[in-house]
């Protein structure tokens, strides 16, 4: 049996791959406008250019797609997200070209063109699709009534959505609780009785949903309610609270057809495990190659710079909880360890540091070793950044969750590295606010938030002052 039986689950489903692939066909079109601008290309040359362009479209904006089905609010997804998204899905478009050595058969300017345009043409499908699945969620017929029996956290952040995002088709009429107080969601949203009263007012106001909340009630006042749902035509959801067991962010899934909540899991199975991977392999034997000449001008400078090998290795915690060791260009005096062998993170002015040490990590250069740990598969180009192993064993027994990072490979560069927490994490509160970065990378990765991650390295690098 399906944990979702409710026929506006398979509609929306529907929805989200409709408006996929909404946004491949407009990447496709507007390349096929722009071959027909120039009147010197023939679009029969660049069938492999749509080809590639269109599926990479489709998985690249899968953020979108989610986006468009669950949040009406989000529909007009911001233009810079979508010149970000769309940079990315370019870039493996002009990679495939490269590998298979046809690039020189195809127009620039046709290709740049393309490149300017499709950001506008995606961004006027962005506003169809909202306007299309609107048209279909508000219609007359189609929006359906919702109460809430036992309001707890996560039933009303779902009441405060269904007033929020028309597209959801739900509108919400009230609660019932056993708890009193003034408890409202969105502008209005009033308490209508007890657990006990909602039996008589399902009888007397047919309702076309019932969400029934599953922690605040003890069972012997839900068992009830649930039970003369049974003499109604309601569809009865039960919404469980994510904060079951005192862990928060549990997500809902089916396993061989029956439904669990899901607490830890990784996102990098099956085909997404391939998918990454095959990104990783590609972008890091690419930056590489077209790199090779920076690498071998930093390896001398390392040399000149102070006695002692060009490239440091230290080990970390991979994926799994793995030790791995992590290679990187030496940017301090080859000094040994301290007899306690504590690892100390480099501070403002630390004296261990070079003078071009300090260049390297100001620009993170010092880091692009690592894509050779990308190559063998240890490390990828984008997760939670590896620590040092005595970093690990401490911080692990002073932060709930840590260890949940090594659920996927550690990366070069990461979200909370982009937002603010690259460098020293000389504080407890530092370290709490990076891991939860890590874990909001781990439960919401998508092919379109590493390029994401990506592009805001670059620009964090040259812009960013905590990396000594």
């Amino acid at each position: 049996m399906s944990f979702y039986s409710d026929k506006r689950n398979h509609h929306t489903t529907l929805l989200g791959l409709a408006i996929g692939a909404a946004y491949a066909l407009t990447i496709i079109l507007t390349l096929e406008i722009c071959v027909a601008i120039y009147q010197w290309a023939d679009f029969a040359t660049f069938n492999f250019v749509a080809a590639v362009a269109g599926v990479t479209g489709f998985i690249v904006f899968s953020d979108l797609r989610r986006y468009a089905v669950d949040n009406a609010a989000l529909m007009v997804h911001r233009f810079s997200t979508i010149v970000k998204l769309w940079i990315g899905t370019f870039f493996v478009v002009v990679l495939a070209l490269y590998l298979t050595k046809t690039g020189p058969e195809f127009s620039r300017v046709v290709m740049i063109l393309w490149l300017v345009v499709t950001p506008f043409t995606l961004t006027l499908t962005s506003l169809g699709c909202r306007w299309w699945a609107l048209r279909m969620y508000t219609a007359k017929g189609e929006r359906r009534t919702a109460i809430f029996v036992g309001f707890s956290e996560d039933a009303q952040r779902l009441a405060e959505s269904f007033q929020t995002s028309k597209i959801l088709g739900i509108t919400p009429v009230g609660f019932f609780d056993n708890r009193q107080g003034t408890q409202r969601v969105g502008s209005e949203l009033p308490r209508l009785g007890s657990l006990m009263e909602a039996i008589d007012w399902i009888e007397r106001n047919p309702v076309d949903v019932v969400f029934v909340g599953l922690v605040h009630a003890r069972t012997s006042d839900i068992a009830p309610v649930v039970d003369a749902l049974h003499d109604s035509v309601a569809s009865v959801y039960f919404v469980p609270d994510s904060k079951l067991f005192g862990l928060g962010h549990m997500q809902y899934a089916e396993m061989a057809g029956t439904p669990v909540l899901v607490a830890y899991e990784t996102p990098f199975i099956g085909i997404t495990r391939l998918l990454k991977r095959f990104v990783d392999v590609i972008m890091s034997f690419l930056i590489l190659l077209l790199l090779s000449p920076v690498l071998l001008a930093i390896s001398i400078g390392v040399k000149l710079s102070s006695p002692g090998p060009v490239v440091f290795r230290q080990m970390r915690y991979g994926v799994g909880g793995q030790k791995i060791v992590v290679s990187k260009f030496r940017s301090m005096r080859n000094d040994p360890l301290p007899q306690t062998g504590e690892v100390r993170q480099a501070t403002v002015g630390d004296a261990r540091v070079t003078p071009f040490g300090r260049f390297l990590r100001k620009t993170s250069l010092d880091e692009l070793p690592q894509f050779f740990n990308v190559l063998e598969g240890s490390m990828s180009i984008v997760g939670p950044r590896p620590h040092a192993v005595q970093h690990n064993e401490l911080y692990r027994k002073q932060v709930k969750g840590y260890m949940l990072r090594h659920k996927v490979k550690p990366g070069i560069t990461g979200w909370a590295q982009i937002n603010g927490l690259r460098g020293e994490t000389d504080t407890l509160d530092k370290m709490q606010r990076r891991i939860e970065y890590d874990l909001y990378y781990i439960r919401n990765w998508s092919l379109g938030l590493d390029f994401k991650i990506i592009l805001r390295t670059v620009l964090v690098v040259f812009k960013d002052r905590n990396a000594y």
